[in-house]
């Protein structure tokens, strides 16, 4: 063998996914400017409303049920968060004069006992679901007289979503909730059947906040009993964010020239990014006392997710299957997930307890990471073996039990439902870090499941986000009210 021989290099041969371009383009560059911003006339009037919304609000009289009703209202309208500190002084309230000990002590019907139940706990408040108890009968079955009672079923069926492990009662809800609702839905009036279909399929505290918002507005608009000021603010505050957003996008689309002309050198281009990353991100916090703190955990993010991709690849060229704990625990940080909701945290202008938080590797972030591992490899597993590629939770957790692909299936979307059980208890724990945080982190999981619905890949093809996109990005709401 010739010398030149001996030390030439090895061909590669790299497993290319051909994954299409981007459905986009560069459709959104348009949205880079400034002729964008919210003309005055439209803040005076979003103003206005917001006014005359905190009024209703504050005089929402004595009933419980009424103010539960309008915070119920302004949160699935997605105009919640412009009066927070009047919501959690309210609940806060009906917290200390409706339970004792954690425990509901107001009677009622069932549509008020859970969304009482599911408010305050939303809130982080821990309440009792022994409430419930008095809605079965003898048998310990829940009673058939509330079977028809729709608004009821429905409240206990988003009630439901907030259950944590050992909550039994809660679980015999779900399945009794879907069960009726389902065969009540012919009898009912379309709107409201299509409404319910829709919460059957994607529950609201599993929803995207502001794709549920705009729909929740239509549902809204063609119930001939809604609050026309309700309405119409939330359609302008809708139209004003989707406008902010709209901005944002059009900047993170527009490309850098200089990486462009170094795009052949892969890794270089790669190397470069992470770096410019890292000094936005110095850039972005120099007046903070956390600076140094936050470049090294997002450098760290950073070298955690390429060790959890040279892992992976370790056993593509292996051929090996780990168990199944070692692919979930490797998966956690190959979700990116870790990575994303570290550095968007650490960016926000956080107190020191925030950092302390991130840096105790919290159970919600692994936890939503590992949904997001397993949700994808359900959905994608198929066809990234098509490739030379690492084995999914799929092939690892068929080998470590022996069991069928469909019975792995099962397997893993039971465990899927067990995390969303753990985020429910990290959740209610709010004396850690802040409810805003809490909801962000949160938000990863509703975004994975929107992105994996119905056994769809919409990261692998594009097409499949179109109408979310349009909806939230795209089209702004007509302030025309529909007769």
């Amino acid at each position: 063998m010739s010398l030149s021989t001996e030390h030439a290099p090895r061909t590669i041969t790299r497993p290319c996914a051909n994954f299409p371009p981007s459905f986009w383009g560069d459709s959104f560059l348009q949205y880079d400017s400034e002729s964008l911003e919210i003309n005055d006339n439209m803040k005076q009037q979003f103003q206005m409303q917001k006014e005359e919304v905190k009024k209703m609000f504050l005089s929402s009289g004595n009933s419980i049920l009424q103010k539960l009703n309008f915070i119920d209202s302004l949160q699935r309208l997605g105009i919640s968060y412009h009066f927070q500190h009047q919501i959690d002084e309210a609940l806060e309230q009906i917290y200390n004069t409706s339970t004792n000990d954690n425990v509901i002590t107001e009677e009622g019907c069932l549509h008020y006992l859970a969304l009482l139940f599911r408010l305050l706990r939303q809130r982080g408040y821990h309440i009792s679901s022994d409430i419930f108890k008095k809605f079965k009968n003898n048998k310990g079955d829940f009673d058939e007289n509330i079977g028809k009672d729709v608004q009821g079923l429905w409240s206990l069926f988003e009630a439901s979503q907030l259950r944590i492990h050992g909550e039994d009662i809660l679980d015999e809800a779900l399945d009794f909730t879907q069960t009726h609702l389902n065969s009540l839905i012919n009898q009912l009036s379309s709107s409201f059947a299509e409404q319910i279909s829709h919460c059957l399929r994607k529950p609201l505290h599993r929803g995207v906040p502001r794709l549920e918002a705009r729909r929740y507005i239509s549902f809204y608009e063609e119930n001939p009993s809604h609050c026309k000021v309700l309405l119409t603010f939330s359609k302008l505050d809708f139209n004003m964010l989707q406008e902010l957003h709209k901005v944002e996008v059009g900047r993170i689309t527009k490309w850098d020239i200089s990486s462009i002309q170094s795009l052949p050198d892969s890794m270089k281009v790669v190397f470069n990014a992470i770096i410019e990353v890292c000094d936005e991100v110095k850039l972005a916090t120099i007046e903070s006392e956390n600076s140094n703190i936050v470049v090294q955990c997002v450098k760290e993010a950073f070298h955690n997710l390429a060790r959890a991709y040279l892992t992976e690849e370790k056993w593509s060229q292996e051929i090996c299957i780990p168990t199944y704990q070692e692919y979930k625990d490797n998966g956690v940080i190959s979700s990116t997930y870790p990575l994303i909701i570290t550095s968007f945290i650490l960016l926000t202008k956080s107190a020191q307890y925030v950092f302390d938080w991130i840096l105790s590797n919290p159970t919600i972030i692994k936890v939503v990471s590992l949904i997001g591992r397993l949700e994808n490899d359900i959905c994608s597993h198929k066809f990234e073996q098509q490739r030379m590629h690492v084995v999914s939770a799929v092939e690892c957790c068929m080998k470590q039990y022996d069991i069928s692909e469909e019975d792995a299936y099962k397997f893993i979307e039971k465990e899927i439902e067990d995390l969303w059980k753990v985020i429910n208890e990290e959740c209610l724990k709010s004396d850690l870090v802040t409810k805003p945080m809490l909801d962000f982190v949160l938000n990863g999981a509703r975004i994975t499941e929107l992105a994996y619905e119905n056994f769809k890949d919409k990261y692998t093809d594009g097409k499949l986000w179109k109408d979310d996109i349009v909806a939230l990005l795209v089209d702004p709401i007509s302030m025309e009210e529909h007769q």
